[in-house]
């Protein structure tokens, strides 16, 4: 049964303070489009540059997961991106007006109480879940650390804690389905030893963390002059040990919400992988560098269910040859980087470049070591999409590429390579623009991939090719 994509109804606003920096913080949750995920857009800084949710932008998991991207930076996000998974949406544009997440209460309460107000609405668009089809797993030798995936009908987590304590020592979380988060999961805060927290505040560490945000565990013995100095520390009115070992700042709504936070934080981790997951996650003393390097090893797996390369019989005859080519395309030599169609349907085409030691840019790039520059793979790609959009029009039109997002080189190009070029819409057509997805294979192996958008103009009579 097909599942389709979703955002919010109405934007609405997050606001609190960043728990490691201790600066004031705005996020703006807004409806987005069909296949846009979710990303984090800077309106602070030039240019409102915008991160993806992706694991590959990770650079630090300390003490949060930090995303980077081109210099820009956003951290603390797993409570923010628990609550947008475990509250089923796909497509949400974050605006960010400082560089981390606010703390709130240490949980993702409140981001999911806003979800519900705001509201959530189903798209056209089918979504894609990364269904686990056999056992993924991976061992952290830094942490202990162990994260398995196993097949299941639903996205279910266990996960087990365990720390040299006799407050906190082992405990155990389940869910049982991620419809059930809202309930079971979403409420509990993150925790933190009173000797850690003590170090951190001397340290400046955690500027904008306070007794409000998060379950402090003491398990060691403690004088009345400790504690007094700890009050003033803190700031806060007659600090207490309950029978349970944790302070009186607040209570537990659960007596595993250690156990269960540590889950919302898998959730949130995961999620960078970039699809909704089908499977069963099984995580023994997870934290989040571990459950980085997990996400990481989805997403793998996931990228080579797509690896489908186009079959290519040279001895078949073409689609389009290049003269055919030559009346969609104003490219002519030595400009015009596809060779040949041998495919067409309704959403793809496929191409074929034959790259030969003859090509006039390797006299420079390199000598001695003939490569096939990147920007010149980006424009075949752009030429066969081009191709996919005109071909089916009428009467003479143009495109021209209006935004290139997502490219990515994974091996070089060199003479004697055949490029198979693969060009995909990720969407209808819609008012002259055209979003495609793009891959290079050689052989069996992709070398390049990008996201296009294009947009199409009606030729005049002065347009020439």
């Amino acid at each position: 049964m097909s599942v389709k994509q979703k955002t919010l109804a109405k934007s609405f606003k997050i606001e609190g303070v960043g728990l490691h920096t201790g600066v004031s913080v705005a996020m703006n949750f807004l409806p987005a489009p069909e296949n846009h995920g979710f990303k984090f857009k800077r309106i602070d800084l030039y240019n409102q540059p915008v991160i993806d949710a992706d694991v590959d932008f990770v650079v630090d998991t300390s003490r949060g997961t930090l995303l980077e991207k081109d210099g820009v930076r956003i951290g603390t996000i797993e409570h923010t991106l628990a609550a947008l998974i475990g509250m089923n949406l796909d497509n949400v544009l974050i605006e960010v007006n400082n560089e981390e997440a606010p703390i709130i209460d240490g949980s993702s309460r409140y981001f999911v109480e806003a979800i519900e107000k705001a509201g959530i609405v189903e798209q056209e668009a089918e979504r894609e879940y990364f269904e686990i089809k056999k056992k993924i797993e991976i061992f952290d030798e830094q942490s202990g650390s162990t994260i398995t995936a196993l097949p299941d009908d639903d996205y279910r987590l266990n996960v087990f804690i365990s720390f040299p304590s006799k407050v906190l020592n082992n405990q155990f979380a389940t869910l049982d389905s991620i419809s059930s988060f809202k309930t079971e999961i979403a409420s509990c805060r993150t925790f933190v030893f009173l000797h850690e927290l003590e170090v951190l505040m001397k340290m400046n560490l955690i500027k904008g963390g306070d007794l409000d945000n998060a379950i402090v565990i003491v398990d060691k013995e403690i004088s009345q002059e400790e504690f007094n100095r700890l009050t003033k520390l803190f700031n806060y009115d007659n600090i207490e040990i309950k029978q349970q070992g944790i302070l009186n700042n607040i209570d537990l709504y659960f007596d595993n919400e250690c156990a269960r936070h540590k889950l919302l934080d898998v959730i949130g981790d995961l999620a960078l992988c970039g699809k909704h997951i089908k499977g069963r996650i099984i995580a023994n003393k997870p934290g989040h560098r571990a459950n980085s390097i997990f996400a990481k090893a989805l997403k793998n797996e996931y990228l080579k269910t797509l690896v489908q390369v186009p079959s290519y019989d040279p001895n078949l005859p073409p689609l389009m040859d290049v003269s055919k080519i030559k009346g969609f395309l104003p490219h002519r030599y030595p400009f015009l980087m596809v060779d040949k169609i041998i495919s067409i349907t309704d959403d793809e085409i496929i191409g074929v470049k034959n790259v030969t030691v003859n090509e006039h840019y390797f006299q420079g790039h390199f000598p001695g070591e003939p490569v096939m520059p990147g920007v010149l793979m980006i424009e075949a790609m752009a030429q066969t999409g081009g191709l996919l959009v005109l071909s089916r029009m009428k009467e003479k039109y143009s495109t021209y590429f209006i935004r290139i997002d997502n490219v990515r080189f994974r091996r070089k190009v060199s003479p004697g390579d055949t490029l198979i070029l693969k060009l995909g819409l990720n969407s209808p057509i819609r008012r002259g623009i055209a979003n495609m997805k793009g891959i290079i294979y050689v052989g069996n192996k992709i070398v390049a991939e990008g996201e296009f958008l294009a947009q199409i103009f009606k030729k005049t009579e002065q347009t020439e090719f």
